[in-house]
């Protein structure tokens, strides 16, 4: 592995261990599989403070060597926010060839056989039902591979309602039929589905040729349901491409969930000639209903749409951002004061004076607080008497 490769691996490694502090082992009895499976299991530094709290799962296949990889990039994410917390589970298989066995298919079909079908169903009808039992669960699963495992988690795809919300595949070695099943499955699908798919450039012809024919099918399904991101690592083997993959799967499949940036915001809120309050309440309403995640409207991404809305005179949402403020901060004086803020730049300093002086009876936020209310309550009793 390059010098630069294991220092990003050491990285990530480090900041798996601060904030994976919970990581623990299990045995699974499995019926399906006849034996006891172990798996790793990463619980968010949050986890036991915020006991009404509910996260995201992501399951490792190749859970040995893939884990600390991935729970590093989760903290480096969720440390800048730009991730969810999440619960990681890996399930190890590198013991006396259970990689293999587990990942068994029928080269006819191209589906899971004898092994191969007993490890699919000890994953959906054991090992999902055990975690969401045990642990405080969102809706909200993902799913990861390398090589045959990544090839392996599609199969849940096959299922008329998929086990999974999000799939992320590296370098798969796909399963016969495969590039044509899952382009068919997404131009069908009526959920939304995540599928990221990465290969190295240094990866075999056997390998390089059918996610290449995988890819053209996607595209060519073009199903706004499915996000779906395809990336080509340079300079990369099929391992080394593992650690570039990570994050970026992560930030594609968790895009929604990020922090308003430049790019949003050239791309999705600048183009917009009306509906800014409507975009802010549709993009956390997303995060809660497609992510399971659950977060109160971040002050950064409401001050974002609210600059916006002066900038562009469109006074009249500043009444929806009160609704919005309401709803997630309801004993804060966000509410208020954008009713005031509407009145002000609507010429009605009367009527946001009163809104105003709500406001100052109510919590500080962000940078609101009582000293500027009471600034605003007098600019704008000034400004009333000069009116009348």
């Amino acid at each position: 592995m390059p010098q630069i490769m294991k220092k990003v691996y050491l990285l990530f490694l480090l900041i798996s261990i601060s904030s994976f502090a919970q990581k623990t082992f299990d045995n699974i009895k499995s019926v399906k599989l006849g034996v006891e499976r172990r798996i790793t299991i990463g619980l968010p530094a949050s986890y036991e403070a915020n006991k009404d709290k509910k996260y995201p799962v992501l399951y490792l296949l190749d859970g040995d060597y893939l884990f600390d990889a991935f729970s590093g990039a989760v903290s480096y994410g969720t440390y800048w926010d730009d991730l969810p917390e999440m619960i990681i589970i890996g399930i190890h298989q590198n013991k006396d060839g259970e990689r293999y066995d587990d990942t068994t298919i029928d080269q006819n079909t191209g589906l899971p056989f004898e092994k191969g079908a007993e490890f699919f169903e000890f994953i959906g009808a054991e090992l999902v039902p055990y975690i969401e039992k045990k642990y405080r669960t969102s809706p909200f699963r993902l799913i990861a591979g390398h090589d045959i495992t990544a090839s392996f988690i599609n199969f849940y795809l096959y299922k008329e309602e998929p086990l999974f919300n999000a799939y992320i595949c590296l370098s798969p070695e796909l399963a016969p039929k495969m590039e044509v099943r899952i382009p068919e499955k997404f131009a069908k699908t009526k959920k939304p589905l995540s599928f990221y798919l990465s290969v190295a450039d240094g990866d075999i012809k056997k390998i390089k040729e059918p996610i290449e024919k995988l890819d053209s099918n996607i595209k060519i399904a073009n199903n706004p349901l499915v996000s779906y991101k395809y990336d080509v690592f340079k300079g990369t083997t099929h391992y080394t491409e593992v650690l570039h993959s990570i994050p970026s799967a992560l930030y594609s499949i968790f895009e929604v969930y990020r922090p308003i940036n430049s790019t949003e915001y050239n791309d999705k809120i600048a183009v917009l000639q009306t509906g800014y309050a409507d975009y802010l309440e549709k993009k956390y309403l997303a995060m809660s209903e497609i992510l399971g995640v659950q977060i109160p409207v971040r002050m950064s991404d409401f001050k974002v749409i609210e600059n916006v809305i002066l900038k562009r005179n469109a006074y009249d949402e500043l009444g929806r951002m009160a609704e919005i403020g309401n709803t997630y901060y309801p004993k804060a004086m966000l509410g208020e004061y954008e009713l005031g803020l509407m009145y002000e730049k609507m010429g009605d300093p009367k009527h946001a004076s009163k809104k105003y002086q709500n406001a100052s009876q109510m919590e500080p936020i962000g940078d609101l607080n009582k000293d500027m209310m009471y600034e605003k309550i007098d600019e704008m009793n000034t400004l009333a008497k000069k009116t009348k």
